[in-house]
């Protein structure tokens, strides 16, 4: 019965890991093809294993410029959400008053509004100063877009920090900056990594703030970039080109998350627990 229960359990597993990974195996099969072999012979390997769609694609459709600029929005948008979220998590779980308790839960109920509520005056906002079409500005858009998911989890793993280990470093003369990022931050590490890989990842796969507040095309970002190469296969017939792109969009993504899993599931375990 132990066998027959573990069968169970495991075909279903089975058949939606085939569902989520044999479209990703088309995909990848079809940006080696050419547009003959895609229709001809949708579901056969290609014939010649052939990078020319992947250099199409990088430089007649704008994809490695889009690259980058995901890049440089991700990795900074990263850093900016952890520079504003730690010392704001530290105050929040240390300083215990009832304004404290108050702008923590306005941080929590601002998890539960809808973004798309904010896009239209936030245009208006950055347009005021002169910041659209800014990939540091949205870099920082990401990043305070971010911040309250970032200090819930943060604060987590601040609260299982012994506070001797702080009374002890104020005995020894250390000061509040110090304290925070000479003992509480090397030892929420594994919460930083947890919450920056998530946050990278979804910076890297947002499309609708980057379609908004972008509106030159060297500054578009992957996702904004794709839906253009979208269009353009439509009417180019640039299918092959168009699956290399998206191999190009997804393959980071999931070897970054591949190479982290572990990292992201330990650290969402260690910060349940307090």
């Amino acid at each position: 019965m132990r066998v027959v229960s573990q069968i169970l359990v495991r075909i279903p597993l089975i058949l939606w890991a085939f569902i989520v990974i044999f479209p990703l195996i088309w995909m990848f099969m079809g940006a080696f093809k050419s547009n003959a072999e895609i229709f001809t012979s949708p579901w056969s390997m290609p014939t010649d294993f052939s990078f020319t769609n992947f250099e199409r694609a990088w430089n007649d459709y704008n994809i490695g410029r889009a690259f980058l600029n995901s890049f440089f929005v991700t990795v900074l948008g990263s850093f900016l959400t952890l520079i504003l979220s730690i010392p704001t998590a530290y105050a929040l779980e240390r300083v215990r008053s009832k304004f404290g308790e108050v702008l923590v839960n306005v941080y929590l109920a601002s998890m539960m509004i809808p973004s798309v509520l904010g896009w239209i005056p936030l245009f208006f906002l950055l347009m005021k100063f002169n910041l659209l079409d800014n990939l540091w500005a949205l870099s920082l858009v990401y990043a305070i877009s971010h911040v309250p998911f970032t200090i819930f989890i943060l604060v987590g793993f601040i609260g299982n920090i012994p506070k001797e280990l702080e009374e002890a470093a104020v005995v020894d003369g250390m000061s509040p900056y110090g304290i925070l990022f000479k003992i509480v931050t090397p030892l929420i590490k594994s919460g930083i990594m947890t919450v920056t890989i998530l946050n990278a990842i979804s910076y890297w796969n947002e499309f609708f703030m980057a379609l908004i507040l972008l509106q030159t095309e060297s500054k578009n970002t992957l996702g904004v970039a794709m839906n253009l190469l979208k269009i353009d296969a439509q009417y180019d017939s640039a299918w092959g080109v168009l699956f290399a792109g998206l191999c190009i969009a997804v393959i980071p993504v999931i070897v970054f998350y591949s190479i982290f899993q572990r990292h992201i599931v330990k650290g969402m375990t260690e910060g349940a627990i307090k």
